[in-house]
């Protein structure tokens, strides 16, 4: 009885989905737009100066100004700095 009062509290917690997004942080004294591709969807999405975003909640792929491509899973902190992505 035991074992399947555990086995009832535990599948909730297992079968729940992890809730992480990339931060991303514009450094940069102008605006800068991201590419962004998460589940086959292609979204621009622009960060202004000192401005920060949440993004990629399931893993994506973000396209930076300078054209570096990165594969984020979500919960990556991210400084953009001279329009280089500076994953921490």
């Amino acid at each position: 009885m035991m074992a399947r009062f555990a086995a009832v509290l535990l599948v909730p917690l297992l079968a729940a989905p992890a809730v992480h997004a990339a931060s991303v942080t514009n450094t940069d004294p102008a605006a800068v737009v991201l590419v962004i591709t998460e589940s086959g969807q292609r979204v621009e999405v622009v960060v202004d100066a000192g401005a920060s975003e949440s993004l990629c909640s399931s893993g994506c792929f973000m396209t930076t100004p300078d054209g570096d491509r990165i594969g984020l899973d979500g919960g990556e902190t991210i400084d953009i700095v001279k329009g280089s992505a500076v994953v921490k």
